[in-house]
């Protein structure tokens, strides 16, 4: 818990060169190119585009139905999904190259090298707000406007905050000692974008009871619900409190575990970079 505590007051500490570091990580993503800093939002998109074209063109998924029974078109079930994972995605592979991409600062003895998992994770969040703006436009456009459950939306990005936290500290440690281990996170986020029911509908799918309970195990599960139950679905998050309680035990544990991970193996960061 002390090292916990004492990475959460360095955080506090040094938010303004987290801050710094984090315009200048996402400005750095694409220096050189003529469009720069355009390409980290021109490329969800087409992500997004292509999905759709697949589904709704290619396989005639051309809408789904929301628990209270209302079919919406498919593309507003699909961006209610994408935006969060995009995130996630873009959070968790970030994070685990932080500090080889920052090592000219962790061989800097001076520096405070606990903020650098955090400029990973802020950086992803530019890209974020503006999808998430882009989300509620394309709802209103459909005729789904904003209420009070889309303010949800700050409750869940800050839970999808915590928790991409907690992996960024974790992933960051281990990928200092494990070279393969970024590629082991492209992977992972490769079925996890297909095991996460971000392009298919849980509700209606006919699986047995105990491959539910494990998808629901999976933390971007009540994410990308809650995004889901939050513009389309209208349910507060309050209503489903075993899964919230879950999620949190979940993401404090994580927490709790990247820093320690972290800390414990911070004195040897320099030596193996």
């Amino acid at each position: 818990m002390k090292s916990l505590a004492a990475t959460i007051k360095a955080i506090a500490k040094n938010r303004t060169l987290i801050w710094r570091l984090s315009k200048n990580d996402f400005k750095g993503k694409f220096a050189g190119s003529m469009l720069g800093r355009v390409w980290g939002f021109i490329m969800p998109v087409v992500m997004v585009l292509v999905y759709w074209f697949a589904f709704e063109k290619g396989l005639r998924v051309n809408a789904a139905r929301t628990a209270a029974g209302l079919e919406v078109p498919f593309i507003l079930f699909l961006v209610s999904g994408l935006v969060p994972w995009f995130y996630f995605q873009d959070a968790l592979s970030g994070g685990a190259s932080a500090l080889t991409d920052y090592s000219y600062l962790v061989k800097k003895v001076v520096f405070e090298i606990r903020v650098l998992p955090m400029v990973k994770v802020v950086s992803a969040l530019f890209t974020h707000i503006f999808f998430v703006i882009i989300a509620v436009i394309l709802y209103t456009c459909y005729g789904f406007f904003p209420d009070l459950y889309t303010l949800q939306i700050v409750y869940y990005s800050f839970a999808l905050i915590m928790l991409c936290t907690g992996l960024a500290y974790l992933n960051c440690a281990i990928n200092v000692f494990i070279k393969d281990w970024a590629q082991i996170i492209g992977i992972v986020l490769q079925v996890g974008i297909w095991i996460t029911p971000i392009m298919w509908d849980f509700k209606t799918l006919d699986i047995p009871g105990w491959a539910r309970v494990l998808i629901k195990l999976n933390p971007m599960y009540y994410i990308v619900m809650g995004y889901r139950e939050s513009f389309m679905e209208k349910v507060w998050f309050f209503e489903s409190p075993f899964l919230t309680l879950y999620f949190w035990i979940f993401c404090l544990f994580v927490l709790w575990l990247g820093m320690t991970v972290f800390n414990r193996l911070r004195d040897h960061f320099a030596d193996v970079l």
